[in-house]
């Protein structure tokens, strides 16, 4: 009889404590926090080397390539090709740098000494920015939405070494993934580009 009882006042707290709880708090717990959902690539706001916040919607209307940079790498001269391909692109392509310390170490400098390499070595003037993860646990945001289908529509490529590419169209949508050892200038990029 006791255990009757008991079972009885426990299946009366549970579904108390169901119906006190609120709409609002059970689609606040189902619903994915806002990183997690997909957005557009025009949403994305980051800050440059000079620690000046850029908005990615002023890339509307162009070709947009972006690339995890770093300095002491075996692919560290592809700088020269992409600043080329930036200067004889530059009325409808625009080219990202990402610097990442993500492979062996290759990119341990500070935001300042990172632009000032880019700049004495390889004359960079296309859009550089602060120093990020483009892989694991502290992946940024931007590189999450990059390598998640759920999020860019059909990609699930990460980086897989410095210098890969991604590129997107006009409209901000990813349209192809380029592992490191493509050149900038190979005729396969040039195609999109000049499609």
């Amino acid at each position: 009889m006791k255990n009757l009882l008991f079972l009885g006042c426990l299946l009366l707290l549970i579904s108390a404590f169901a119906i006190s709880k609120s709409p609002s708090e059970t689609s606040r717990q189902s619903q994915p926090t806002e990183e997690l959902m997909a957005k557009s690539f025009y949403d994305f706001k980051m800050k440059d080397l000079n620690g000046q916040e850029v908005d990615f919607s002023r890339f509307k209307g162009k070709k947009i390539m972006i690339v995890n940079v770093a300095s002491k790498c075996g692919y560290t001269p592809q700088y020269e090709a992409l600043q080329k391909l930036y200067e004889a692109n530059s009325d409808k392509l625009v080219i990202l740098g990402f610097p990442a310390n993500n492979f062996g170490g290759q990119e341990p400098g500070s935001n300042e000494e990172i632009q000032s390499f880019c700049s004495e070595n390889y004359g960079v003037t296309f859009p550089m920015f602060e120093k990020i993860s483009v892989k694991g646990f502290d992946k940024d945001p931007l590189y999450r939405w990059l390598s998640d289908a759920s999020m860019n529509g059909w990609n699930n490529e990460e980086p897989s070494w410095n210098f890969c590419k991604y590129l997107l169209n006009e409209k901000g949508e990813l349209i192809n993934f380029f592992p490191s050892k493509v050149a900038p200038m190979d005729q396969q990029i040039l195609d999109i580009i000049n499609s």
